[in-house]
């Protein structure tokens, strides 16, 4: 499975941005990704039904995932609850070589990943499945991933119950990408330190000498 190299603003979730723009901030202090119990995302609690929480094994030679929490919605999609199972065994035979790709390229990069595939629900109609991926270290070691998943229906409601069990066609990849380029996050209307700003006088009156201020 191809995955491309991409930005943040590939990301068109919202909140989906939101939570990658808190690990970005972590990632920043070292360039590597953090550890999961320093990611305290604002209104987490309001994204937690759109969250599965996973711990890694990578004593085998392909990781394995399990799921340690599950969000409601996403349980309502595949039709069963997944807590302490394998993520390969939750999702099943079909749906594995749509998905354990891309979590394995997630823990073997330390980099989010982003997906969006069309699937549909059991009235046919196209439902887009956006997936965030984040990666969190212990000994440096990816030990655990969080997935942020959502689901938009141009056509406005659908259907979320079984979602990805109660049709026969198969999820068709639209987007995947590796998030490593722009890693970064700057807070939006702030200057950033060691800026140069130039004071000039607009007033029309005697010329004044600008000033220079630099910003530390």
């Amino acid at each position: 499975m191809d995955f491309a190299s991409a930005a943040p603003s590939a990301i068109k979730s919202i909140k989906q941005r939101d939570l990658l723009n808190t690990w970005l901030r972590l990632y920043a202090r070292q360039q590597t990704a953090p550890a999961i119990w320093e990611y305290q995302p604002a209104r987490l609690e309001e994204e937690l039904s759109d969250l599965i929480y996973y711990t890694v094994d990578n004593s085998a030679p392909t990781p394995r995932l399990t799921i340690q929490s599950e969000g409601t919605r996403i349980s309502r999609a595949y039709g069963l609850t997944g807590k302490g199972a394998l993520l390969e065994d939750y999702v099943g035979p079909l749906l594995a070589p749509f998905v354990m790709p891309i979590y394995h390229e997630c823990v073997a990069r330390g980099l989010p990943v982003y997906s969006v595939a069309d699937v549909d629900d059991i009235y046919g109609r196209v439902v887009a499945y956006e997936r965030l991926l984040l990666p969190f270290l212990t000994d440096d070691k990816v030990s655990h991933v969080i997935a942020s998943l959502k689901t938009f229906c141009e056509d406005g409601g659908f259907e979320i119950k079984n979602l990805l069990r109660g049709s026969d066609a198969l999820p068709r990849p639209k987007l995947r990408v590796v998030i490593d380029r722009d890693l970064f996050h700057r807070a939006p209307g702030r200057i950033a330190a060691a800026e140069i700003v130039e004071f000039a006088d607009q007033s029309g009156g005697p010329e004044v000498p600008p000033e220079i201020i630099e910003l530390n």
